[in-house]
């Protein structure tokens, strides 16, 4: 049998089927009649059937429609606007229809379609987003820091908190008890120091030089991280912070009426440093008669140095703690000691001066230091006479030149965030700035020490531990020294509001009466407080219960506190390697 197509009408005007059907209008189908050439239109809305195509419809109207709708489908099977197929009257009964809760259903936060479906962005578009994200939550975090730090503050300093340092640490105590008894004569903010200036002749005058310094040895300069250098111990040299009154040539200078101020370095680079300080520190201050005396406490937090003060990571409150502020100054100081005197040449040549070792005993072995004795005019009524050190002399152009050796300790680099042994030859001043960053205020200090003592140079030394976890061996990684003018401009020390901020401390306290007083920097705000104290403060502040007489051993006179607990330091320190050195055959002599 033959396929029978049927019937198929000729259009002779165009395309499609004509407008005039040729052929019969109903068709009989299953014993019914059925209207021929009609599409067929379902009345139930859940189906969404419709024409295929129309190919009778207008093909400009059809081309608009399309490109209103998207411009992406084919006019003749376009039927979004046609009001008469099925589709557009299911799609008017659909706009009539609302739910009674038309809120959208939630987005899941997680899943296929917010992980993977978001749209690719440009990296610098991407880049801007992500740091103005982190900037807006820096500013979150320094309001919850002021808003806690306002709270916590408040009812300690009976008004609005300080928003300062972040760190809640043992380092906010006050470094001296106040008494109920102390009366506080008046507050200064640091913001008032910024605005001193004062300039002093320049040069002062030297009055009087004691000591004997050796020369430093050039061969530490080539100490690098792959030539490591121990850190040696020097048990039998003695080291002396001895405070204002207690020295026999400020006693004599005084009493020669030669100033009316007297002060040491130590204590005139706490004033002069004070605005970049954040623990907190004292100086007791005595009027005697028309003359002034500047003097630190025994055991003064002035004697030991501080470790990553200015830092915004918080170190480990325990005492106890090998990391913690106590323990990492106790550290620093016996550092810098033994430091100061390794890098000389110990040959037996010493250049000396007016008077040997003001505070030395006959035939005891002392740290090499001399003691420069200075005077500057404040006005014409104020002179004021400083004790000011250096460590060594060296030989520049065929001229002696003093210098200052310092050393910076790093105990654990993920504290600092640089590894000395891998950056101190390829990124040198990247060290340095963390190191100014976190020891702003010892920097400070020790350059206003040099500038105070006339040094032309400047040594620091690198020493990091030989491990982490081990706070008695260490090794010196690099020494690099520094003009003192260039470097105290590099850290924007500002010599004339160094002095301004002397002067004013000065000022205000020849005002007052005599007696006693302490200036307390405020643990908490960047301010200093000066108190009225009783003339007996501060002599019998420890009160320790007596050992037997057999147990008693009466320290030298000589000696402050510091200096014992640095013995203590390094006693222990011989013991722990003593002890290490049993099991190993092959550890150094010198080290044991």
């Amino acid at each position: 049998m033959g396929f029978d197509v049927g019937n198929v009408p000729f259009n002779p005007d165009g395309w499609g089927p004509p407008e005039t059907p040729v052929g019969p209008l109903l068709v009989k189908q299953d014993g019914a009649a059925h209207p021929a050439n009609i599409p067929f239109a379902p009345f139930s809305r859940s189906e969404k059937l419709g024409r295929v195509a129309d190919w009778s419809r207008n093909p400009n109207f059809s081309a608009n429609a399309s490109r209103s709708a998207g411009g992406t489908r084919d006019a003749v099977f376009d039927f979004a606007l046609d009001e008469s197929s099925a589709l557009s009257g299911a799609a008017a009964d659909d706009s009539s229809f609302r739910l009674v809760d038309g809120k959208p259903p939630p987005r899941p936060k997680f899943g296929p379609r917010w992980r993977f479906q978001q749209r690719p962005q440009l990296p610098q578009r991407r880049d801007e987003e992500v740091e103005a994200k982190k900037r807006e939550a820096e500013k979150e975090r320094a309001r919850r820091d002021r808003l806690y730090n306002m709270h916590r503050r408040s009812a300690y300093a009976g008004g609005p908190g300080f928003a300062g340092s972040r760190r809640d640490t043992p380092n906010q105590k006050s470094s001296v008890d106040i008494q109920p008894e102390w009366t506080m004569l008046d507050q200064i903010p640091f913001s008032t120091f910024s605005k001193l200036s004062f300039a002093v002749p320049d040069p002062p005058e030297d009055l009087l030089i004691c000591g004997a310094l050796e020369f430093y040895d050039r061969n530490f300069d080539r100490v690098n991280p792959k030539n490591e250098r121990r850190l040696e111990r020097f048990k039998s040299r003695n080291f002396f912070k001895i405070t204002t009154t207690d020295d026999p040539v400020i006693r004599r200078l005084a009493a020669d009426d030669k100033a009316t101020v007297f002060a040491t370095d130590a204590i005139l680079s706490a004033l002069m440093c004070a605005p970049r300080s954040v623990s907190s520190w004292d100086i007791v201050i005595q009027r005697v008669g028309n003359k002034l005396f500047f003097d630190k406490r025994d055991g003064s937090q002035l004697d030991l140095l501080s470790v990553n003060e200015t830092s915004q990571d918080p170190l480990p409150e325990a005492k106890e703690d090998i990391n913690s502020a106590y323990s990492l100054a106790m550290e620093a100081t016996y550092i810098n000691q033994n430091f100061s005197q390794q890098v000389l040449v110990r040959d037996g040549n010493k250049v000396t001066f007016d008077e040997p070792n003001p505070f030395a005993s006959e035939g005891e072995e002392v740290a090499s230091v001399a003691y420069r004795y200075r005077r500057w005019k404040l006005d014409e009524n104020t002179h004021l006479v400083a004790r000011c050190e250096v460590h060594s002399v060296t030989e520049v152009k065929g001229q002696q030149t003093f210098m200052t050796l310092n050393a910076l300790n790093e105990f654990d680099p993920k504290y600092s965030g640089v590894d000395w042994r891998q950056k101190l030859e390829t990124q040198r001043g990247a060290v340095l700035a963390t190191e100014l960053k976190n020891n702003a205020n010892k920097l400070a200090k020790w350059t206003a020490q040099a500038l105070l003592a006339g040094a032309d140079l400047m040594k620091l030394g690198y020493v990091s531990r030989v491990h982490p976890r081990d706070h008695f061996n260490h090794v010196i990684l690099s020494v690099i020294g520094y003009k003192l003018k260039d470097f105290a401009a590099q850290i924007n020390l500002n010599t004339s509001n160094m002095w301004g901020i002397v002067k004013s401390i000065v000022d205000l306290c020849m005002k007052l009466n005599e007696g006693k007083y302490v200036l307390v920097k405020d643990p908490a705000k960047p301010q200093v407080r000066i108190y009225e104290v009783p003339p007996d403060a501060f002599e019998n502040e420890y009160v320790e219960e007596p050992l037997p007489e057999e147990e008693q051993v009466q320290p030298p006179a000589e000696k402050d506190a510091t200096a014992n607990a640095v013995d203590e330091v390094a006693e222990a320190e011989a013991n722990a390697a003593a002890g290490a050195a049993e099991g190993e055959k092959d550890t150094d002599a010198s080290v044991v």
